[in-house]
């Protein structure tokens, strides 16, 4: 290290220190542990060359070493001030029979243009070896001739491992099988891979930086809520399924997406800040929609046990058609009506259908059995065209909802309010929305129709609904027949 010459008590303060021409010819080699010369450029630089998470050296025209970092010496344990001014690694930190060869690969970047990747076993202070990776590249002096090499290294092992991550981060965003999404803190998108972009029905560029409130229709709520608690709390214990709805050509696509989400911090800070999340996902909605139906099915086909187990105790017949729809209203609607053909005209004469309600469900906000109605066999005041005079016509079932309130359109349609009058109107109950209306046959004959009513908080009758509900009025319909002939033959 270069020092003052001489020091002088004149109050003026020292003399400036001369210039120490042997302190400037070793300025060189002093970064990073070398000799170390005045002024802050080189400071600097061995503070930069010891800040790096690389271990460096670097070797001069001839292969003697001028720089060794801290890096380079926690992997193989020799410190700086060993290790600077030695002639290249023979004899210290690699072995005598491989010195050469080393040397020889090391200095011939000097001569290529480029940088050398290369592999070498070299030797730990403590006499272990470790195998490390290097990436060298040639110094040119002001005068363009070769100046010397340095060589940045670490252990293979950490390179491979650095090398494995960033390629799964490149197969992750390439195109994976399931969805990632990389979310700022401000709950943007940042990056995004092909499943995701698919799923979002956009480009990958596209999505990025916009809110998610303008990619996920339905559902974002929840959605922002669970990264919104990934940054706060960390990643959940298990994956969560998210219900959502994405726009589509057609409307909307109601998706279900299993997720799991990770905190991304960074890893250069003294204490963990967040960055954003790793939200990965994979649609699961059609299996997810599978299960749903199997277990409907097992359900409905539970209750229709249940119920031919329990009618079969009843000696009413009446009382027997009004269990089976007991059993047939759970999970599946909120009230039910029988409508029998009323007695045909003494004349014979010919006449529009007319059905009288003989049992139903209670009506007035609150739930229970079946009961039967006392009515007098005055026929229900149903409107032409009304769903149960169209199922008897048709032989088939039929299904109805009520038209919204304020636009007429489709009570399915989300914040849609039906209106009260619709219900009203066709003798049923005021808060029904949805209606399904099957046939009651039995030995060639219809005796009437079963009504199956659904509230604002359940969705349409389908298909499969219409099915099921057949599957219970043809019970129905034998309990009634039976009834009917009974009462035959007790008059």
């Amino acid at each position: 290290m270069s020092a003052s010459r001489s020091e002088t008590t004149d109050p003026r303060g020292p003399d400036k220190p001369e210039p120490d021409p042997e302190s400037e010819s070793d300025a060189g080699a002093g970064g990073g542990g070398g000799a170390e010369r005045d002024g802050g450029g080189s400071d600097l630089l061995a503070a930069l060359l010891d800040g790096m998470d690389a271990a460096l050296c670097a070797f001069d025209a001839h292969g003697v070493i001028t720089h060794w970092n801290r890096e380079a010496e926690r992997i193989l344990g020799w410190s700086a001030e060993e290790a600077v001014g030695r002639q290249g690694f023979a004899g210290w930190a690699v072995r005598t029979a491989d010195a050469d060869e080393v040397q020889a690969r090391l200095m011939a970047v000097m001569e290529t243009p480029g940088r050398q990747v290369d592999e070498f076993a070299l030797l730990r202070k403590d006499g272990g070896r470790v195998l490390i990776r290097t990436q060298s590249s040639g110094m040119r002096g002001a005068d363009g001739k070769p100046a010397g090499v340095y060589s940045a290294f670490s252990e293979v092992h950490e390179q491979i491992d650095l090398e494995r991550s960033i390629a799964l981060s490149e197969a992750l965003f390439d195109d994976a099988s399931w969805g990632v999404v990389l979310v700022d803190v401000d709950l943007r998108p940042t990056v995004v891979n092909g499943y995701a972009a698919r799923a979002f029905g956009s480009g990958r560029v596209s999505v990025l930086g916009r809110p998610l409130g303008e990619l996920v229709v339905q559902g974002v709520e929840e959605l922002e809520a669970a990264l919104h608690h990934v940054l706060a709390e960390g990643a959940p214990k298990s994956p969560a399924e998210l219900w959502v709805s994405v726009p589509a050509a057609d409307g909307e696509r109601r998706r279900c997406w299993r997720s799991g989400f990770l905190r991304l911090a960074s890893p250069l800070a003294e204490e963990p800040v967040p960055l954003g999340v790793g939200w990965m996902f994979q649609d699961v909605t059609e299996s997810k929609l599978a299960a749903q139906e199997a277990d409907r099915l097992r359900f409905r086909s539970s209750q229709l046990y249940r119920a031919g187990r329990a009618a079969a105790e009843c000696e009413d017949p009446m009382e027997a058609a009004t269990v089976y729809l007991d059993f047939a209203l759970a999970g599946f609607a909120d009230h039910a009506l029988i409508d029998l053909v009323a007695v045909e005209r003494p004349d014979g004469s010919a006449a529009p259908v007319r059905l009288v309600r003989v049992a139903e469900t209670p009506s007035g906000g609150g739930s229970g059995p079946g009961m039967p109605v006392e009515t007098g066999g005055i026929p229900v005041r149903y409107m032409t065209g009304h769903p149960a005079l169209q199922a008897m016509d048709r032989n088939g079932s039929v299904r109805a909802s009520a038209p919204t309130a304020a636009s007429g359109g489709s009570a399915q349609a989300s914040g849609a309010v039906p209106s009260p009058a619709w219900a009203s109107s066709r003798q049923w109950p005021p808060d029904s929305v949805h209606a399904l209306c099957t046939v009651l046959r039995s030995r060639g004959r219809s005796l009437g129709v079963v009504t199956f009513l659904r509230g604002a908080s359940r969705a349409a009758f389908e298909r499969p609904d219409a099915v099921y509900a057949e599957d219970v009025t043809i019970r129905v319909a034998a309990a009634l027949d039976l009834s009917e002939v009974l009462s035959a033959l007790s008059d």
